[in-house]
């Protein structure tokens, strides 16, 4: 399956069993984050992608220069591993990850997620790309990205058993958009994927037909 039927499905799935009432507040939150306008804000095709250097679940810092001294950069961002979205996602672009390597490209994922967790996810869904920590999502802040939890969704999240603040850190709840960028050698973004709702996401197959262009 695609990463968008696994998710299509997975939707079903909840949609049967969660009560109307939650279904309704999610859609609610997801339209409002829509209506506000933040995908207008983040980076487009052609801009010069920000620098970044962040540490990875073992502490040392990579930076987005010293990754394009090999050739072009897929960065995606992710919620968290007690996303299920994110996970679905993550473990796709491990499937891809040869392809993208032969395409001379390196893949990179970036999360709020503190290098504890960024690592537990890692290992989870057995990844053997960067997962970059983003403390208080300060990178994905600085490009538009990030919006933050609402206030209604935290303890409907709790009683799905999701605690953000031990993924995060105390009092953060700021998350990233679903988004993906592939940028070119030089610097310039060849493609950005920026959507307000959480459960829609990239293929892979759409970054490997753009590094093929490249």
């Amino acid at each position: 399956m695609s990463l968008t039927e696994t998710i299509n499905e997975y939707k079903a799935g909840f949609k049967e069993k969660a009560p109307q009432n939650v279904q309704e507040l999610m859609q609610q939150a997801t339209q409002a984050l829509a209506d506000s306008g933040i995908t207008l804000k983040s980076p487009k095709t052609n801009d010069t992608m920000p620098a970044f250097t962040l540490p990875n679940a073992q502490g040392d810092n990579v930076s987005l220069s010293s990754l394009l001294e090999s050739g072009p950069v897929v960065v995606t961002f992710y919620r968290g591993g007690w996303c299920p979205y994110c996970n679905f996602e993550l473990r796709e672009y491990q499937k891809s990850l040869a392809e993208i390597k032969a395409l001379g490209a390196t893949l990179v994922a970036i999360t709020p997620e503190l290098p504890d967790a960024s690592l537990s996810t890692s290992e989870k869904n057995e990844l053997e790309f960067e997962v970059l920590t983003d403390v208080n999502a300060e990178y994905a802040k600085s490009l538009g990205l990030v919006f933050s939890l609402p206030e209604a969704l935290r303890p409907i999240y709790l009683s799905f058993g999701i605690d953000v603040e031990a993924h995060n850190g105390e009092g953060q709840f700021d998350l990233p958009l679903a988004a993906t960028f592939v940028i070119a050698k030089d610097g310039t973004i060849a493609s950005a994927f920026v959507d307000a709702d959480y459960t829609a996401r990239q293929e892979p197959s759409d970054v490997i037909n753009t590094l093929k262009s490249l």
